[in-house]
């Protein structure tokens, strides 16, 4: 099993929409490293889901129930997209400055690269991030 960082705007679509709809395509990656990232992914790859721009946490995880296809937001076969169902809400959101304050995940490539839609989480760092959030 693999582990990752998907990113979204609460305003544009929330974890919460997530459990809502129960699954969603997760489309409009436009950056080559978060799409090589995407056609990594394998079904039942867990994916932290972090909040940007409102609320700068991760508030919960999401299973990849579909690996890689076309994007259907785009007339190009470069891109691609998978879809997610939710899988654990975090008893406590983890924020951006507390993975930044946590040594352990200084090097994250989330933490690195924070413009990255979608980044790869080692073990390591997906088990520290889930015991901050209480999961």
């Amino acid at each position: 099993m693999n582990y990752w960082l998907i990113k979204s705007e609460p305003s544009t679509y929330s974890y919460e929409t997530l459990v809502k709809e129960k699954s969603t395509a997760w489309t409009g990656v436009r950056n080559y490293a978060a799409r090589n990232n995407l056609r990594a992914m394998k079904k039942g790859d867990l994916c932290f889901f972090y909040h940007s721009n409102e609320g700068l946490c991760i508030v919960g995880i999401a299973k990849v129930v579909k690996e890689a296809y076309q994007d259907p937001t785009s007339d190009d076969p470069n891109w691609a997209c998978v879809d997610v169902a939710p899988h654990k809400k975090f008893k406590t959101p983890v924020t951006l400055s507390e993975l930044k304050a946590d040594t352990s995940l200084k090097n994250m490539q989330f933490v690195k690269i924070g413009r990255l839609s979608v980044s790869v989480v080692t073990e390591a760092e997906f088990n520290k991030v889930c015991k901050l959030g209480g999961v």
